[in-house]
């Protein structure tokens, strides 16, 4: 049998970036689980404030959270009453554990940054959010996929895009993967600058998976020093 690899790792460092930074070689396993916590709780209103992604960058006593969102005054709110309101309780929820236990909620520095994501149909991880609320209005999947695929391949630069669905598509029992594609997507090559989403549209006949590909360009690897 086959090793299935996130296609994300595969290129880490290639063509992707890791979504967290920072110095984490003292106590990795408990900063790995603050930016779970931190993440968990952000995707919980993932697709109110249409968070496209979430980076984190730890340095030596600060952390910064950067949200990349195609709703920025959603979360900064008026007057930054919606931005302060996030950051006390992203700090409350990370002061639980038991390593912030002894670090009251003022020596815990956080600071939460938003960018806007402007370009809402270039990003698949917005594209998958609205894939999944589409479908959980009973909208027919084909009609949501038409027009999804029609609304990626009119952006500039996308050279090809592929949508999929998989699960008891309109209640039917036997479940089934449907998918549409347009354009170049080569999968294979290391060097295609892919951007990949999956999730979950949850409805009253099941769980139905969305996943989204579009091919942007190809990037230019570095070459490699001779190995002597």
């Amino acid at each position: 049998m086959s090793h299935s690899v996130n296609p994300k790792i595969f290129r880490i460092k290639r063509t992707k970036d890791w979504d967290s930074k920072g110095f984490y070689e003292d106590n990795f396993s408990k900063y790995l689980e603050e930016d779970f916590i931190i993440r968990s709780f952000l995707e919980k209103n993932e697709r109110n404030f249409g968070i496209a992604r979430i980076k984190i960058e730890r340095s030596l006593n600060k952390v910064n959270v950067i949200i990349f969102s195609m709703r920025p005054g959603l979360i900064i709110g008026r007057g930054g009453e919606g931005i302060k309101k996030l950051k006390t309780a992203l700090v409350k929820e990370v002061t639980k554990t038991p390593f912030r236990k002894q670090d009251s909620e003022k020596d815990f520095q956080l600071r939460v940054e938003i960018r806007e994501v402007r370009d809402s149909w270039s990003t698949a991880s917005l594209i998958v959010h609205w894939i999944a609320d589409q479908i959980e209005k009973r909208t027919h999947y084909r009609r949501v996929l038409k027009k999804a695929l029609e609304n990626i391949m009119r952006q500039k630069g996308i050279k090809g895009a592929r949508v999929q669905v998989s699960g008891r598509l309109n209640g039917i029992s036997i479940a089934r993967t449907e998918w549409l594609r347009e354009g170049l997507l080569p999968r294979q090559t290391i060097r295609a600058n892919i951007d990949y989403a999956t999730g979950e549209a949850h409805c009253s006949y099941g769980v139905i998976g969305v996943k989204v590909w579009i091919y942007k360009e190809d990037v230019k690897l570095e070459d490699k020093p001779e190995v002597k």
